[in-house]
């Protein structure tokens, strides 16, 4: 339920706050009161709205549970609705990507508390012989007339669940430790770069959708968008000068 953040002002840049180094890439802007510490989120420039903050996550699990990497296309409908502020990306956003042999969904709605399958957040694999919801707490199956079968729930104090703004949790922990790990020891991703990137250039691409306003068509090789240039344009960020990467 993410509350309206306003209209800011500028203001001194707080001490504890390295403007210049959080800005990283983005080109320069003058710091205001409604960015920091979380607000940064829903500003293009430097965020991705709530479909990369959380969709990400839940269209990963899609993926892995379907096993499919790009889709062939895209279409993405969303709005800011709820709230009249800086918020510069949308409150509620439908998108759909599309496979030769299955499909996936991703609903979200950061600004209203309705729920859905009684979960806050999560996965329904919806299969041929049955169904299963899938979060970071649980596990239910169903079979084709929506009858529960079977269900696992991790004990509360094993919770893997976040419900704040700053991300701290078991899941979160074991992650960071993979990571340090592989960089140390070599040990194996248990997310490879590669995978990760997958999701997140899927869900970039529903919000090229969204701003194109058109259902985008992709080489499923490179992600990109095939005969849209106005969408290709978007591929890439501006930069602050100096900070563009180089190979």
């Amino acid at each position: 339920m993410r509350k309206s953040i306003g209209y800011g002002k500028v203001v001194p840049v707080p001490a504890t706050l390295d403007w210049d180094l959080f800005q990283g890439p983005a080109p320069r802007q003058a710091y205001k009161d409604n960015v920091q510490p979380y607000n940064w989120h829903w500003f293009k420039t430097w965020g991705t709205g709530e479909s990369l903050n959380n969709g990400t996550h839940e269209i990963d699990v899609a993926r892995w549970a379907l096993g499919v990497d790009m889709p062939k296309s895209i279409n993405s409908t969303a709005g800011r609705y709820q709230f009249k502020d800086d918020w510069q990306f949308y409150d509620t956003m439908v998108t759909a990507f599309a496979y030769d042999d299955a499909m996936i969904a991703w609903d979200g709605k950061c600004c209203n508390g309705m729920k859905l399958y009684n979960r806050d957040r999560g996965v329904c694999v919806m299969g041929t012989t049955g169904s299963v919801i899938i979060d970071r707490e649980s596990y239910e199956v169903y079979d084709l007339k929506g009858t529960k079968t079977s269900e696992f729930r991790v004990p509360p104090e094993k919770s893997n669940s976040s419900r704040d703004t700053i991300g701290a949790d078991s899941m979160t922990d074991r992650h960071f430790a993979n990571f340090i790990a592989a960089m140390q020891t070599g040990e194996k991703l248990r997310q490879p770069v590669a995978q990760g990137n997958v999701a997140v250039t899927m869900l970039q691409l529903s919000n090229v959708a969204w701003e194109v306003g058109r259902e985008l068509h992709l080489d499923t090789n490179t992600g990109k968008p095939m005969g849209d240039p106005a969408a290709l344009k978007l591929w890439d960020r501006a930069y602050e000068p100096g900070w563009a990467p180089h190979l």
